[in-house]
């Protein structure tokens, strides 16, 4: 339980079905002085009120966690990539290694069977072997190939999905998720709609109901990432070289860490016309700079690639839909695998494709699994 309004529906509704709910609010230390002013931001100490008092008003029980200690692996790993030219997405980070890994072990010693969260999102079997049985056994994914055993003992694959509500859909941020984790996970959020999710708390007069929703990376300032690196890395911060696409030197930078690709405001230096960053050089201390053209590309490789329908690990060439970013419309793409990497190429130039930023393969509404961006290869 985050204390908005999500989490806290998402809890409401389990307990009407008839689960034991026990809420959880996990408490990362790092952001709390920081953002005692911001309220868009989760995880602050007014988030853990918040959820304490829904908890209260859904008479369930109540715990907070206490992961100051874990949560510096984020930060840490957030100026990392920065440092070496990325743009990270900590949020997936966070998924991955807190609320899917750390809390998922928590769950374990509670006993409890199954964690559930706020996300718009769902989690299925194929409809070509559903039945009664949720855990029907098959043999084969929609796209073939051998199925791990689940926790029941049983083979069977579960679908992560895209949630009902295109407008808030969450599954971008779910891509690391493994068949073990879905077979324990529950998202009751993800057949409604996010006003359905208002109205419900109204209806039960939630303590959150009127809460804006949060929209900030927690540990960041509300000043923005910069200052961040400022404050943690600061001797890694140094001026360089700002160039053009030709190699002209147009200006100086005071660190690229400081820089993300496409990005276009808060260059400082007055061309004429818009320009965008297209390439950041750790090697050499290098920005550069060039036309909406130059941050056009199709082809990329990504690692750390997880399969959720694992089927696809029979397969070599395929082509699927791939998202680069959370707000990036899905595009076609031809995928070829060469071990735990995959070569991706578009069929048509996307923008700011990002080293850093995740790469999450679909098939329709269905996430096949995704990994990470590291090197552009065009241009």
């Amino acid at each position: 339980m985050s204390g908005g309004v999500d989490s806290s529906v998402a809890a409401y509704l389990l307990k009407e079905q008839g689960y034991e709910v026990t809420g959880l609010f996990m408490s990362l230390g790092a952001c709390l002085e920081r953002l005692a002013p911001r309220r868009k931001a989760c995880c602050s100490v007014f988030d853990a009120q918040d959820a304490r008092k829904v908890a209260d008003h859904l008479d369930i029980k109540f715990s907070i966690l206490d992961f100051k200690k874990d949560f510096g692996y984020l930060i840490d790993y957030f100026c990392s990539e920065y440092d070496q030219g990325r743009t990270p997405n900590p949020c997936i980070r966070c998924n991955q290694y807190l609320k899917f890994g750390k809390l998922m072990e928590y769950a374990d010693k509670l006993g409890a069977d199954y964690i559930a969260t706020g996300h718009y999102a769902r989690i299925t079997t194929p409809k070509s072997i559903r039945s009664n049985n949720p855990l029907a056994p098959f043999n084969k994914g929609e796209l073939g190939g051998k199925v791990p055993l689940n926790k029941g003992g049983l083979r069977g694959l579960y679908l992560l999905k895209k949630g009902l509500d295109s407008t808030k859909d969450q599954s971008y941020v779910l891509f690391t998720l493994t068949q073990k984790q879905l077979a324990r996970i529950i998202f009751p959020l993800g057949e409604l709609t996010k006003t359905e999710v208002r109205k419900i708390a109204h209806k039960i007069d939630l303590p959150v109901k009127n809460k804006p929703e949060s929209q900030d990376v927690c540990f960041v300032p509300s000043s923005g990432y910069q200052d961040l690196l400022k404050e943690r890395i600061p001797k890694r911060l140094k001026q360089g070289t700002v160039k053009d696409a030709s190699g002209k030197i147009i200006g100086r930078h005071d660190g690229y860490q400081l820089f993300t690709i496409g990005q276009r405001r808060g260059l400082k230096i007055a061309l004429g016309k818009p320009a965008y960053v297209s390439k950041i050089i750790p090697k050499t201390n290098t920005v550069i700079l060039g036309d909406r053209e130059d941050v056009l590309h199709t082809t990329f490789v990504a690692d750390e690639i997880n399969w959720i329908d694992t089927g696809i690990n029979l397969l070599k060439t395929f082509d699927l839909e791939i998202k680069i970013r959370y707000l990036h419309k899905q595009a076609k793409a031809r995928i070829t695998r060469t071990g735990n990497s995959v070569r991706v190429v578009f069929k048509q130039p996307q923008f700011a494709i990002t080293p850093g930023q995740a790469a999450v393969f679909y098939k329709g509404d269905i996430v096949l699994g995704g990994g990470w961006i590291r090197k552009i290869l065009d241009k």
